[in-house]
């Protein structure tokens, strides 16, 4: 089964973006193990707004990549990318990680990182830290009702002061199924 990774910038206070939806804090001078990162997958997952905002500044950097966009809005994407519906999300994402191939990029929105980490979907975080603290925006985890534990996997820290972190999700063990 293909590995889905969480791979994104996150303020030191927990924003993916500015209160006027910028990107501009986020640090561009290294490369932060982004290509080795692209090496290891073939296929994104993401919203609408990140679909947009890809397309629209960077059209030929993630052309290798299947992209799978969710939403409820998109009647169309370019190329033989794919939108996946709400009613569709739990059917296509079994499929599409059933299929072979490498890891599964997922992207964001806000939103979809919530609706990922609900269903216990994601296998992997790996959030790059960077030194900021915007004070308002988006932030990265909404709508999640219930708690989620993780586990640490590793960390690395650059000389820009960025911090990555790889988390995986803790395993949730229902205490019926043991018969103590």
């Amino acid at each position: 089964m293909r590995k889905i990774i969480l791979n994104l910038a996150v303020s030191l206070d927990g924003y993916i973006e500015g209160p006027n939806g910028e990107y501009d804090w986020c640090f561009a001078d290294q490369d932060y193990g982004m290509t080795e990162f692209l090496n290891s997958t073939d296929a994104i997952f993401m919203g609408r707004k990140s679909y947009e905002m890809l397309m629209a500044a960077y059209p030929e950097m993630f052309a290798a990549l299947k992209m799978y966009v969710f939403s409820d809005t998109l009647t169309h994407v370019e190329g033989n990318n794919e939108i996946i519906t709400r009613d569709d999300f739990k059917q296509r994402v079994y499929e599409i990680r059933n299929q072979p191939g490498a890891n599964i990029w997922l992207y964001g929105g806000a939103d979809l990182v919530s609706a990922f980490i609900a269903s216990g979907q994601i296998n992997e975080l790996l959030l790059s830290v960077h030194p900021t603290i915007l004070g308002a925006g988006k932030p990265l985890f909404t709508d999640l009702k219930e708690r989620t534990d993780l586990v640490l996997l590793g960390s690395e820290q650059f000389s820009s002061g960025l911090v990555q972190l790889r988390y995986t999700l803790k395993p949730k063990f229902d205490m019926e199924v043991f018969d103590l």
